[in-house]
C-alpha cells in the first residue's frame, strides 16, 4: 500500500500561483458543448410548498416558469444562475492572467494566498487542490466563503458543504447573517454533465431579519441533446 505524500507546506512569502493555478483548475466546469438542461424545481420554507419549471439552455441562461410568487420565483432564478455562472469553463490567464499569488500563513483551513495586481486586496486559502477559503471584493462588498467539504466528480470538485458572509470592506462589520449552504449534485443520464440537485440555505439571525431555512430542489433532470 502506498500512502499519498502530504501537500508540502509552502513557505510564507514565496509565489504560490502554481499551487493556487493547479486548485483553479481542479474546479469542476462544464465542457464546450454543454447543451443545457431543464426539470422541475421546487421551493420549500417551513410548511410552505411551491413547484414550478425550468430550463437551462446552452447559453447557460436559466428560465423559470409556473411560479407567480415574485420573490420565489427570482430566488429560483438567483440558485441556477449562480450555478451556471461558477461552471463556466475559463482558463486561468483569462481570470487571474493580470494578478500575482503570494503565500501567507498556512492553518487548518489552509495556506493563505494573497492576491496582488487586478484583484489586490483578495484573499484564497487553499488545502491540496481544493480552494477552501475566498475572500472577494465584489460591487462594493466583500464576500468571505468558507467550504468544509467536497463533491468529487472524477473530473475536478463541487463545494457539497461551504458558508457565506457578506461585509463591509471598509469596516468589515458583517451585511446580512451569515448562510450555511449544502449542495447535492448529480450527474445528467448518470455519466454528466453535473448539476444541481438539491441546495438547502440556513441563514443566520441578524437584526430585524429572524434566522430562515430554504429548500430548493431539482428534479426530473434532463439533457437537452
Amino acid at each position: 500500500m502506498t500512502v499519498a505524500p502530504s501537500p508540502a507546506v509552502i513557505a510564507a512569502g514565496s509565489d504560490c500561483t502554481a499551487a493556487f493555478r493547479a486548485a483553479y483548475e481542479n474546479r469542476y466546469t462544464w465542457a464546450p458543448g454543454f447543451g443545457g438542461y431543464s426539470g422541475r424545481c421546487v421551493w420549500e420554507q417551513g410548511d410552505q410548498r411551491v413547484e414550478g419549471t425550468f430550463t437551462v439552455g446552452a447559453d447557460l441562461k436559466a428560465q423559470v416558469e409556473g411560479i407567480e410568487n415574485e420573490e420565489i420565483h427570482k430566488a429560483i432564478a438567483s440558485q441556477l444562475w449562480e450555478v451556471c455562472i461558477h461552471r463556466v469553463r475559463r482558463s486561468f490567464e483569462q481570470t487571474h492572467g493580470e494578478n500575482t499569488f503570494t503565500a501567507g500563513d498556512t492553518d487548518a483551513v489552509g495556506t493563505e494566498v494573497i492576491v496582488g495586481g487586478k484583484n489586490a486586496g483578495d484573499r484564497y486559502r487553499i488545502k491540496g487542490d481544493v480552494v477552501t477559503m475566498v475572500h472577494r471584493h465584489i460591487h462594493g462588498t466583500v464576500v468571505t466563503i468558507f467550504t468544509e467539504s467536497t463533491t468529487d466528480t472524477g473530473s475536478g470538485y463541487l463545494s457539497h458543504t461551504y458558508s457565506s458572509q457578506y461585509a463591509d470592506p471598509a469596516s468589515g462589520a458583517a451585511r446580512g447573517g451569515k448562510s450555511l449552504f449544502t449542495d447535492t449534485f448529480a450527474p445528467l443520464a448518470g455519466e454528466g454533465p453535473w448539476v444541481l440537485s438539491e441546495r438547502v440555505v440556513e441563514t443566520e439571525a441578524f437584526g430585524e431579519t429572524p434566522a430562515g431555512r430554504q429548500v430548493f430542489r431539482f428534479e426530473d433532470l434532463k439533457a437537452h441533446s
